[in-house]
């Protein structure tokens, strides 16, 4: 049965923005460089400040080395232990969340593969791809904000389509903290820029609903830095976690099964199982409803390497794992538990079981405390979160409500009531009560449970789900 919805009752900052961002990420570039294309000679370098040129070029060279090993394919199983993520939480204010500002010139570093670096074969893709054409007319810039590492900003393409760009923040710490130590602008670019061309190659060989789409990118000048990379992505809302608490059961169960089938996915990529090292809800996005991750440079491919269990502990705040070594000399599916497990510290925890259908709420607990636990893995996770999704949109989780003491109901079709409306928590409408059922049985349940309600208005819009969306508010105040 299909579930229906119901109505709800009830420049001057621009323009300097605009032009900053057209100053720094917009300047006539070159178009994506062909698939393939070798490193060019090293410039000469400059002088360091402390721990050489030679130790910025090894670093570069890794961070190349990287890329073109996701762009080939996957390295399978691990070829090192997947180093600490550094701190992205900065200060309001602070480095990390100022705009970028045009940088200075600095020679490159001795023994770095060139620049612009290819994305390689498995980041070409397939159909139409965006460059710099695309950039060159944008309007209604705005900046987002900045991470570790990066800048994103909103733009509107000249065909109306709002999208997302990334580039490196010529403000931001990495960058920064870089130039402090090695005092090679260049060479610091180009180091930060490989967490952004990896990046673009994930999300290419990555590709599903549940990762952002990557629309294209585009190497250009911007002041003295030559050739300068903008990814053009899909434009999400950021994840905010007090506002998703005020939503309703149905939205928040969505997220979770867009998180599932996310980590399956990942467990099970063409790369290889890839883990997120920095796993946070700042690192996803929603669009339409579904969750998406959007920063993966800092995912990471490689499983860890190991001569016994007591190199196979997951550490996390709370608690900590030990897993299995193989005979093969890996941790047996670390990759997948530490993504599980942040996804029940960060996501299930918070957003499954509360103010979730009584009958669902056993099978929603055992979900919560398996993965807290880690007693199953993803492709166990995913399936009961699927077995949710189908008693939910079939309507089996009502076969055990009863009818007892209802009280007597009059259908007054194509009616309204006008009376005053009420709240009640959650709800699809912060000013009244809106809520989703899956037909009118349980409609009177509802307006049963509600001391204000006495009486519902029901209309054919549906929510993600089928499920119709009544209105109990459209009542008079009980009295």
């Amino acid at each position: 049965m299909r579930r229906r919805r119901a109505a709800v009752a009830a420049g001057f900052c621009a323009s300097f923005l605009l032009g900053s961002v057209l100053n720094v990420l917009f300047a006539p570039g070159s178009e994506p460089p062909r698939p393939g294309q070798s490193p060019g000679p090293s410039p000469a370098p400059g002088p360091g400040r402390r721990g050489g040129r030679g130790e910025l070029a090894r670093q570069i060279r890794a961070r190349y080395e990287e890329v073109q090993r996701y762009s080939r394919g996957g390295p399978g199983p691990g070829a090192g232990r997947p180093e600490r993520r550094r701190l992205m939480d900065l200060a309001p204010g602070g480095p990390g969340l100022q705009r970028p500002r045009p940088p200075r010139a600095r020679p490159l570093p001795d023994g770095a593969p060139g620049w612009p670096p290819a994305p390689g074969p498995g980041s070409s893709g397939s159909g139409p791809r965006l460059g710099c054409a695309a950039l060159r007319n944008v309007s209604g810039a705005q900046y987002v904000g900045s991470g570790y590492t990066k800048a994103v900003y909103r733009v509107r393409l000249p065909g109306g389509a709002a999208v997302a760009l990334k580039a490196v923040d010529f403000s931001g710490h990495d960058l920064g903290s870089c130039v402090r130590e090695f005092g090679a602008r260049r060479g610091c670019y180009r180091l930060a820029a490989h967490k952004l061309l990896k990046e673009m190659v994930l999300l290419e060989r990555l590709r599903h609903p549940n990762v952002l789409q990557l629309y294209g990118y585009c190497y250009q000048d911007s002041e003295d830095i030559p050739d300068t990379l903008t990814t053009i992505t899909e434009l999400g809302a950021p994840v905010e976690m007090i506002q998703l608490l005020q939503t309703s059961w149905e939205d928040r169960f969505r997220i979770c099964l867009s998180l599932g089938r996310l980590l399956h996915h990942l467990a099970h990529s063409p790369l290889g199982s890839v883990t997120l090292l920095d796993f946070r809800p700042r690192q996803f996005v929603l669009v339409d409803g579904e969750l998406k991750v959007t920063d993966l440079d800092d995912a990471r491919v490689e499983e860890t390497p190991c001569t016994s269990s007591t190199d196979c502990i997951l550490e996390f705040p709370a608690r900590n794992f030990t897993l299995p070594c193989s005979a093969q000399g890996w941790c047996e599916g670390m990759n997948e538990k530490r993504n599980l497990y942040n996804a029940y510290r960060f996501f299930f925890t918070y957003l499954l079981p509360h103010s979730a259908p009584p009958s669902l709420r056993p099978l929603l607990d055992s979900i919560v405390n398996a993965t807290g636990e880690l007693t199953w893995g993803v492709d166990e996770t995913l399936a009961q979160l699927e077995k949710v999704l189908h008693l939910y949109q079939s309507g089996q989780y009502l076969q055990n409500a009863t009818a007892g003491g209802r009280a007597e109901y009059q259908r007054l079709p194509g009616s309204t009531i006008p009376q005053e409306d009420y709240r009640c928590w959650p709800s699809y409408h912060h000013g009244s009560c809106l809520l989703s059922v899956f037909n009118v049985a349980e409609a009177v349940d509802v307006c049963e449970s509600h001391a204000q309600c006495q009486a519902f208005v029901v209309t054919n819009q549906t929510t993600w789900t089928g499920p119709w969306i009544f209105d109990p508010g459209l009542a008079a105040r009980g009295s």
